[in-house]
C-alpha cells in the first residue's frame, strides 16, 4: 500500500516538478548564443522523438509497438531525457546538471516501472514478447520486429496533447535567449 502511494505521488508530481525544474534552471542558467544554438538543436531532436511517439501512442487501448516504440519501450521518456540534456547544455551550469540528475533519478524510474507493470497487466502475452525484443529506455539500433505496421497519425499527436511540449520548449528557449542577450 505504501509503495503504491509513493508511486502515485511521484507520477502525479513529475510534471509539476518539471515546471519547477525549468524555472530553477532558468534562474541558474548562464546561457550564451553558442550554447543556445547547440542546445536548441538537441531540444528539437527530443521534441521530434516525442512527436513521433505521440503519433503512434494509443494509451491503454492497445500495446503500441510501431514508430519509435520499435526501438525503445519508452520513447517519450527518452525524449524527455534528451530535452533535459539540452537544458543542461543551454544553461552552462554545473548546478543545473546536478539538479537535472537528481530530478531525473527521482521522477523517472518509478513511472517507468509502473508503466511496465501496467502494460504487462493489460497485455500480458504481447508485452512479454515485445519486452523481450525492445529495450526499456535506451534504444536499440535495430528495430524489434513486431507485427504492427502503423504509420504516424496526426490526430494522436493532438489527442495526446503533445503540442504542450512544443509550446513549453519554445517559451523556455525564448526566455533563455532573452537572458543570454540582456543579462
Amino acid at each position: 500500500m505504501a509503495d503504491w502511494r509513493l508511486t502515485d505521488i511521484i507520477c502525479r508530481w513529475r510534471v509539476r516538478s518539471g515546471l519547477i525544474f525549468a524555472l530553477v534552471t532558468l534562474i541558474l542558467a548562464k546561457p550564451n548564443l553558442v550554447s543556445l544554438m547547440i542546445s536548441f538543436g538537441l531540444a528539437l531532436a527530443g521534441l521530434a522523438l516525442r512527436t513521433w511517439a505521440c503519433g503512434h501512442l494509443t494509451k491503454e487501448r492497445e500495446l503500441t509497438t510501431s514508430g519509435p516504440y520499435q526501438y525503445t519501450r519508452n520513447p517519450l521518456y527518452l525524449g524527455n531525457l534528451i530535452l533535459g540534456a539540452a537544458i543542461v547544455i543551454a544553461a552552462l551550469s554545473w548546478w543545473v546538471l546536478a539538479f537535472f540528475c537528481v530530478y531525473f533519478l527521482i521522477f523517472y524510474p518509478t513511472p517507468i516501472k509502473f508503466e511496465k507493470e501496467r502494460m504487462a497487466e493489460l497485455f500480458p502475452e504481447s508485452y512479454r514478447e515485445y519486452s523481450a525484443k525492445v529495450p526499456l529506455l535506451f534504444p536499440s539500433l535495430r528495430p524489434g520486429k513486431t507485427n504492427e505496421d502503423k504509420r504516424f497519425q496526426g490526430y494522436l499527436y493532438t489527442k495526446n496533447k503533445e503540442y504542450r511540449a512544443l509550446v513549453g520548449v519554445l517559451v523556455y528557449w525564448a526566455a533563455l535567449a532573452l537572458k543570454a542577450i540582456f543579462f
